[in-house]
């Protein structure tokens, strides 16, 4: 008689009940979900994702990449859910229409594209002029080069669209990795431009601020304007900065799960003074809470 080890096909059925007991117990305040993250807006997530594990029974593994890479995972299918810079355009909403999915998005803040320079530099003060000739080519921008933390970036995106071109010129344009890569490259090297998200000035990890000691933040003059403005969270509430972008948590889960917890988290009162604290502008701002009394307490003894 001939004897079947089953031990191998017991396994594969505990680990295939495993996987489908994960995926039911999901809720939207329980399980695992990845969420992919524009870089340039890092730090927030993360502090996001810190405070909402800290509360619940989840886990959230944030996956930072350029805007290019994050449309790709969503459209892929690599991702459920995702954080941009931009609201989905039109073509993107139909392409994932034909694929019977409708992205549940979730407008939670405003950010704003900031550019630095060396701090050995005494110009502070940048014309957005300049850029898009730069950007066109022109041989009298007084620009030497700009400096992008990716070529696929939201950054890159939002300059392109700013000068009307649809590449970048050839010269005097340097890429990396990511936005820290950018801070420390412009303060290691005078007479660039670093163009990188307003969170990583307002909210920089530990390791940078030895490198943004060594930077200037830079006023910009909008294209239409004779004032040169910084990229404050006041002047972005104002509407006066020209650089300003909302920011969103596209879910294409397509159920009820963790996805949806989290989003519901940013746009919520935690999520929202997150946002206020970390220097940007929430979508709505939270309440306080102001007790009128008839007459003070004497708590002493």
């Amino acid at each position: 008689m001939k004897l079947i080890n089953l031990a191998p096909i017991f396994f594969a059925f505990i680990s295939l009940q495993s996987c489908k007991y994960d995926r039911n117990e999901e809720t939207i305040l329980k399980g695992n979900v990845e969420v992919t993250v524009d870089e340039t807006v890092l730090p927030l997530i993360q502090d996001q994702a810190d405070v909402f594990q800290s509360k619940y029974d989840a886990t959230i593994k944030l996956t930072p990449k350029s805007e290019g890479e994050t449309l790709n995972d969503l459209f892929k299918g690599k991702t459920g859910v995702a954080i941009l810079t931009r609201d989905l355009s039109d073509q993107e909403k139909n392409n994932f229409a034909q694929k019977k999915i409708i992205p549940k998005i979730t407008n939670f803040a405003i950010d704003a594209i900031a550019f630095v320079g060396n701090k050995s530099s005494n110009d502070t003060l940048l014309s957005l002029k300049d850029v898009v000739d730069f950007m066109k080519g022109n041989g009298n921008s007084a620009i030497k080069g700009l400096v992008f933390d990716n070529p696929n970036s939201s950054t890159v995106s939002c300059i392109k669209n700013l000068a009307k071109v649809h590449s970048l010129p050839e010269k005097g344009v340097y890429s990396f990795r990511s936005n820290e890569e950018v801070i420390k490259f412009v303060s290691e090297n005078t007479g660039l431009i670093g163009v990188i998200g307003m969170n990583w000035i307002s909210e920089p990890t530990p390791n940078m601020i030895k490198y943004l000691n060594n930077v200037n933040v830079l006023s910009v003059k909008g294209l239409n304007s004779k004032q040169y403005i910084s990229p404050t969270q006041n002047n972005i509430a104002e509407g006066t900065y020209p650089l300003a972008r909302d920011l969103y948590i596209v879910n294409c889960q397509g159920y009820s799960g963790l996805g949806m917890g989290f989003a519901s988290f940013i746009a919520g009162d935690v999520g929202q003074r997150i946002v206020l604290k970390a220097g940007l502008l929430p979508v709505r701002v939270p309440g306080r809470k102001i007790i009128v009394r008839d007459q003070i307490e004497n708590t002493k003894e």
